[in-house]
């Protein structure tokens, strides 16, 4: 008995001398390692959940510590049992004890092998490999061929846009824009308006982005940051708008009455008001009217030179009513024009007969009225 025991401790020592620490000790403890899945493939970003048993061949409870070494830069891995993160694990004789071994591979990681090792302190060490089988990035493309257009402020501004998913997973992005108060940014990802759309790993997805100007804006150019964001990664870019200014005019009068009296052959002072209602400014503003024949219209001056957004200009129209007009309405058209735009304002001049035939044509009543008394007193009693 006492022989059989001095050669198993013999044995053990030439074990010792021979094989690796590592497989003595497990060999002593009892305690080994498993999970059927040591050598897989998968894309980056994958999230990969081992499922390993802790095996206790020995004769005794063993309280195993367990760490995760050789992980390469960049990856996570949890140990989790019953619900719980753990750092050790307690299995009785003969028995196994089942733990989640979970390990995040980054976005951003190279292709090829990368190999780590599940350590169970003093007994055994599972070695794992992952094939990351394409290149991976964090990166995301937004892009459009054409980043500047250029209108008037009540053009709707619509730029064609790409979305490209370059990392190794599905993302889901946010889509945004920054811009100033009044201003309406709407994306259509596959033609339908949305804050969000979804990416395949490797594609890209085409999304419409409509931009209207605030309201009577002025002109110049403007920088509309659009972004596509999620919590792992994003793009962004700058579309630009030029805006050239809406060109609009308003003709009217001082205090916006369009009627005046005058008499045949005399002239009538009117005074004109031109208001620049866009936002871009109006050069060279030409004044026309279409009025009765024989009528005369002369405008003083006849040009306005240049009217920024939100001016007015003053401008006085002389109208000649013809010699023989008789009395009544009439219609004189005025018209401000530029090639951008134009406006027109009618006004009613009532024409009077001149006071001399006033007068004459009394001076002729009283004659006859007189003429027929007259002839009354004469031959009245005959």
């Amino acid at each position: 008995m006492i022989v059989r025991t001095q050669f198993f401790r013999f044995l053990l020592l030439a074990l010792s001398v021979f094989l690796p620490a590592g497989a003595v000790l497990q060999a002593a403890g009892g305690i080994t390692l498993y999970t059927p899945y040591t050598s897989i493939s998968v894309p980056p970003g994958e999230s990969i959940d081992y499922s390993v048993e802790v095996r206790n061949d020995g004769s005794v409870v063993r309280n195993v510590d367990l760490r995760v070494t050789g992980l390469p830069e960049g990856w996570e891995a949890t140990l989790k049992a019953g619900g719980y993160l753990i750092r050790q694990i307690s299995v009785l004789p003969g028995e196994k004890k089942t733990l989640s071994f979970q390990v995040n591979v980054p976005l951003k990681v190279d292709k090829g092998n990368h190999s780590f090792r599940l350590v169970a302190t003093n007994y055994d060490a599972l070695t794992l490999v992952v094939n990351v089988s394409e290149q991976g990035t964090f990166k995301t493309e937004f892009t459009s061929d054409q980043a500047n257009m250029e209108g008037h402020s009540d053009f709707n501004f619509t730029f064609s846009t790409k979305l490209k998913n370059q990392t190794g997973v599905k993302q889901m992005y946010s889509l945004r824009a920054g811009t100033p108060r009044g201003w309406n940014v709407v994306f259509k990802p596959n033609y339908k308006q949305a804050t969000a759309v979804e990416v395949e790993p490797g594609q890209t997805a085409n999304i419409s982005v409509e931009i209207k100007p605030p309201h009577a804006i002025e002109a110049g150019t403007y920088r509309i940051p659009v972004q596509a964001v999620n919590s792992a990664t994003s793009a962004e870019m700058d579309l630009e708008v030029v805006i050239t200014g809406s060109y609009e005019m308003e003709l009217t009068t001082p205090n916006g009455l369009l009627s005046a009296k005058t008499t045949a052959g005399k002239e009538k002072r009117i005074e004109l008001l031109l208001k620049n209602t866009g936002s871009g400014e109006l050069e060279n503003v030409i004044f026309r009217a279409a009025s009765p024949r024989n009528w005369d219209v002369q405008f003083t001056p006849d040009t306005v030179a240049h009217l920024k957004p939100g001016e007015n200009a003053g401008v006085y129209a002389t109208i000649t009513a013809a010699d023989k007009a008789i009395p009544g309405d009439y219609v004189t058209r005025i018209t401000a024009r530029t090639p951008e735009a134009s406006s027109e304002a009618s006004f009613r001049i009532s024409v009077k007969t001149p006071l001399l035939w006033g007068w004459l044509g009394i001076l002729i009543i009283v004659a006859i009225i007189g003429l027929i008394y007259y002839l009354f007193r004469k031959y009245g009693r005959r």
